[in-house]
């Protein structure tokens, strides 16, 4: 259970479009519509978890056509993302809009989003530790996997929430804007690498 728990940790700590996504949300909007746009992900990882868990995912993804349309929705919205995010200049705002992104808009993010599922998947089908019970085994993956998850992304939040108030100089907003961009490019790659 501990590697389950040092698993689900590492794997979702490192920057992924939910957390890199919130990151933005946090610096452009501030926290309460991180906050909504937080309940939006956090819905929509446990809505990615249930098709994971209930085999629909591998299912549908079984499916070839079906799997390159996500494959490649994915990457062309990601790239997008990541776009927005290198050319917003010389001010730390990841994600730039008249509205402010919230619930359905996090909600949106997680079924499109390739790391959710690589890790769901690597998550609810490895780390087995109660072969007895598959059931009460899930129950307590879910719960573990929550209680480190929303602390997580609230650290995200906070961390996007904090470059906002710093008023760093305009050299540095651009870099952390293009050191961003291209963590979002490599979670990009790997997906499309992964795939092919």
């Amino acid at each position: 259970m501990l590697e389950f728990a040092a698993a689900v940790f590492f794997l979702i700590i490192t920057p992924g479009p939910g957390v890199l996504s919130i990151a933005g949300v946090g610096s452009g909007y501030g926290y309460r519509p991180g906050i909504a746009y937080l309940g939006g992900l956090w819905v929509g990882n446990n809505l990615v978890a249930a098709l994971v868990i209930s085999g629909v995912a591998a299912a549908a993804l079984a499916l070839p056509w079906l799997r390159a349309v996500l494959l490649w929705g994915s990457a062309l919205y990601l790239l997008w993302l990541a776009a927005k995010i290198a050319f917003a200049g010389a001010r730390i705002a990841f994600i730039h809009s008249e509205r402010s992104p919230g619930f359905w808009n996090g909600l949106a993010l997680q079924p499109i989003n390739p790391k959710a599922y690589a890790v769901n998947t690597a998550l609810f089908s490895g780390f087995a530790f109660l072969p007895a019970s598959l059931a009460a085994e899930t129950a307590i993956k879910l719960a573990i996997f929550n209680i480190i998850w929303i602390p997580i992304h609230i650290a995200w939040l906070w961390a996007g929430v904090t470059l906002r108030r710093l008023d760093l100089a305009p050299g540095i907003q651009r870099a952390i804007n293009v050191a961003m961009a291209a963590s979002m490019l490599a979670v990009v790659g790997i997906a499309v690498m992964a795939q092919l």
